[in-house]
């Protein structure tokens, strides 16, 4: 397997998240995974301002999204299974493009507590985690889209109120979400790996995607933008688990840790977590 690592903060600058990658590394994951090769990313110096896309760090983005998109694309050539360490959630987007140039249809269970799916000239931030879902989606002019809305399956989102009181419309409508409470409820688990075992199963190609802040902030104070609610790391490890039990997964990317918050004091749980995902999602890799 390739452990990418992508040190990109799309806010244009290069601490915080863009520190994760470094901080899982150090804290033994190459260690827990043998034969692991890892490759580095190309991440330009982001620039703050924002573009006219409404998005900051316009150029980088680009630039890292199409050098996530060749590791990929070689991680692949070479039937390795790749493993995107991110950094925030735009990193992903170089696995979708990977994924349509290579000529298949993808489909992503996205695992997050945001639906990610702003306009950029209405997110707060301008910063493309924000807006990830909506450039993949091909909602964000001059983005070419690279996924289906009846291709994307968003399980634990609980930011719908966050939305509604900035005007910002929820995408829940056009594709299937299971919300965040829903997700954490006792039938939550069984409900959203019978969703994507649907989604796989009409689907030549599936990718997983895991923004850590799908956890609560009592199991993972260290995100940028915490919220009420939330999994507990046993219904993550469960859930991813079952997900990737599934077979078939293409490749996973895991985002949105800031080791600036804690020091890197769960850096150690999160490797663990990465460690055991990558292991399942290698030996059911198709």
């Amino acid at each position: 397997m390739d452990l990418i690592t992508v040190p990109f903060n799309s806010s244009g600058v290069a601490d915080g998240v863009a520190r994760a990658p470094s901080a899982l590394l150090d804290a033994g994951l190459v260690a827990a995974l043998p034969g692991a090769r890892v490759v580095n990313a190309d991440v330009p110096v982001g620039d703050p301002t924002r573009g006219p896309s409404g998005l900051a760090a316009e150029a980088s983005l680009t630039a890292t999204v199409a050098s996530v998109a060749e590791r990929v694309l070689a991680a692949w050539a070479a039937d390795r299974f790749p493993i995107l360490l991110g950094g925030d959630c735009p990193v992903l987007l170089g696995g979708l493009v990977a994924a349509d140039r290579r000529g298949y249809g993808a489909g992503l269970v996205f695992v997050d507590g945001h639906e990610d799916a702003w306009d950029p000239h209405r997110s707060p931030t301008g910063e493309a985690a924000d807006s990830e879902i909506a450039l993949a989606l091909g909602m964000v002019p001059g983005f070419a889209p690279v996924l289906q809305t009846a291709d994307l399956l968003q399980l634990g989102p609980r930011d719908a109120e966050e939305l509604a009181e900035a005007g910002q419309p929820s995408i829940a409508d056009r594709v299937d979400v299971l919300p965040g409470d829903r997700l954490a409820a006792p039938d939550g688990i069984p409900i959203a790996v019978g969703k994507a075992a649907a989604l796989v199963a009409r689907t030549e190609h599936w990718w997983l995607h895991v923004d850590l802040d799908v956890l609560s902030t009592q199991a993972l104070p260290a995100v940028d933008y915490p919220q009420p609610g939330g999994l507990t790391w046993d219904q993550l490890d469960t859930l991813t688990e079952q997900l990737l039990s599934i077979g078939g997964c293409g490749g996973l990317s895991v985002c949105i840790y800031n080791p600036d918050l804690d020091g890197g004091a769960a850096a150690t749980r999160i490797a663990s977590y990465v460690a055991r995902a990558s292991r399942i999602a290698a030996r059911g890799h198709g």
